[in-house]
């Protein structure tokens, strides 16, 4: 890694107002957080992000492995010894398997119901008008109801 923290001249950043919020939601509310410190917190997990992804690569080129899995980030932490951050990080990837799995249920579900996506936007369509149809009716009769109840006086 470069000294002046350039990282080979690619402009690396992170999202700067995602940061402050997660600071911002971590620190009391009576802690002032200061643009540079921001920024040097920045460059740590830049930093940080860099050297794991270099030893989660290598831990994937000695299986031969063309894809860093999450397996290789897991063993690259503890290779680093970021040990406590192991556990949490394997109920974010439980978490994240499971929404892989309910997501292609989902698609699963559209493709074997057989029917063409035109059909499928034709039926929208139609609830859509439905919907529109019933709020329509009941707007009315809320107008007709508030014209036949007299404004009480106070």
């Amino acid at each position: 890694m470069s000294d002046r923290g350039d990282h080979g001249g690619d402009d690396l950043s992170l999202p700067k107002a995602t940061v402050q919020k997660i600071v911002s939601e971590i620190i009391p509310p009576d802690l002032v957080f200061s643009r540079e410190t921001r920024d040097a917190l920045i460059e740590c997990c830049i930093e940080f992000i860099m050297i794991l992804t270099t030893e989660s690569n290598d831990i994937a080129e000695k299986e031969s492995k063309k894809t860093i899995a999450c397996e290789h980030v897991l063993k690259a932490l503890e290779t680093l010894g970021f040990y406590d951050y192991i556990e949490p990080i394997k109920g974010v990837i439980a978490q994240h398997k499971e929404a892989q799995r309910v997501r292609e249920r989902k698609v699963g579900k559209l493709e074997q119901s057989g029917r063409s996506e035109e059909d499928l936007m034709r039926e929208q369509e139609l609830l859509f008008g439905k919907a529109r149809s019933k709020l329509q009716n009941s707007q009315q009769q809320q107008q007709q109801q508030q014209q036949q109840d007299p404004p009480s006086s106070s």
